[in-house]
């Protein structure tokens, strides 16, 4: 994610476009375009400390808002989905993502899905970790919280 905050406070120092760039690790397109939209909003550094990145986004780029926000996915759906045989989050990602198209909503990519579901189980059972390879047989183990 661009990190906007960095962008307006090394202009602020006078750093060239090229320069800040390479220090945030975007594109000298990026960094142009952040310093037009800040012009045309008058949007310039300092700023305060409880202005986060996503509202300089949101400040920036309001047009990108509802295009960005994807449906999150049931996982209390899923879990109960899961404990059935031969289901899959393959599977449930399959049905997750054509529901979403149907209902004209922008699913999250399989990564994301499960990044999603592995929270949720994470939450659930208190830090256990389950695996989720297709190939072999869910596992629970056990973390020590000491080293």
């Amino acid at each position: 994610m661009v990190d906007y905050r960095e962008i307006l406070r090394l202009r602020n120092l006078g750093y060239t476009q090229r320069q800040i760039a390479s220090s945030v690790h975007s594109s000298r397109k990026t960094i142009s375009d952040v310093f037009a939209r800040a012009d045309e909003k008058e949007l310039f550094w300092p700023l305060t400390e409880a202005t986060t990145n996503e509202d300089i986004r949101r400040m920036l780029y309001p047009e990108r808002i509802q295009r960005l926000e994807r449906k999150m996915p049931d996982c209390a759906y899923l879990h109960k989905e899961m404990a059935k045989s031969s289901v899959t989050l393959t599977l449930l990602w399959t049905e997750y993502a054509q529901q979403c198209r149907n209902e004209g909503q922008i699913p999250y990519q399989y990564t994301q899905f499960c990044d999603h579901y592995r929270d949720y189980e994470g939450n659930r059972d208190g830090g256990v970790c389950k695996s989720f390879h297709p190939f072999f047989p869910p596992s629970k183990t056990h973390f020590s919280k000491g080293g």
